[in-house]
């Protein structure tokens, strides 16, 4: 289930709501009781190895931002 972080706008504590996708525009209440909050936009962080594939070509120094041809 996914967790959505949250921020209190009455006392600024910072805290997670685990609920279903549907239910995530929903409002949240503080563990302090406010109503006040605000959703967070979350981050994503994605890691792991890739298997199979060729590796990324290494940079080049072509084309017109990299060649040096702008004036």
């Amino acid at each position: 289930m996914p967790r959505y972080d949250y921020r209190c706008r009455a006392c600024g504590s910072t805290f997670e709501v685990s609920r279903p996708m549907i239910n995530a525009s929903d409002p949240a209440t503080c563990p302090a009781g406010h109503d006040d909050t605000v959703k967070l936009l979350s981050t994503v962080a994605v890691t792991g190895t890739s298997r199979g594939g060729a590796p990324a070509p290494p940079p080049s120094a072509g084309g017109c931002c990299g060649g040096g041809c702008c004036s």
